[in-house]
């Protein structure tokens, strides 16, 4: 028997938060009355915490800032691939024939 993972859309997610939050429930009660891990509720309850309006981003969406780091590491590497093309490119050219 294989168990599969459980996936939540943000909605449900922002709606448990706000039941420990502002419900006044505490993550226990909430997790109970949701079905979930007490341990999944106090997750999503710490990554609220932290930045409410980039919580939960979903799958395949960064945080804003975790999309800019991965362009500009996208944006090393092709620079970083044309400066190697151009020392070889000197390196071509620069031999003198005999």
């Amino acid at each position: 028997m294989v168990k599969r993972r459980r996936s939540y859309s943000r909605e449900f997610k922002l709606e448990a938060v706000a039941l420990v939050t502002e419900g006044g429930l505490s993550v226990a009660q909430a997790a109970r009355d949701l079905g979930i891990a007490e341990s999944v509720l106090g997750r999503w309850k710490k990554q609220f915490a932290e930045v409410p309006e980039q919580a939960f981003p979903g799958k395949g969406r960064l945080k804003p800032q975790d999309e800019e780091l991965h362009r500009l590491r996208r944006e090393l590497a092709r620079v970083r691939q044309e400066r190697d093309i151009l020392k070889k490119a000197v390196g071509i050219f620069s031999r003198v024939p005999k």
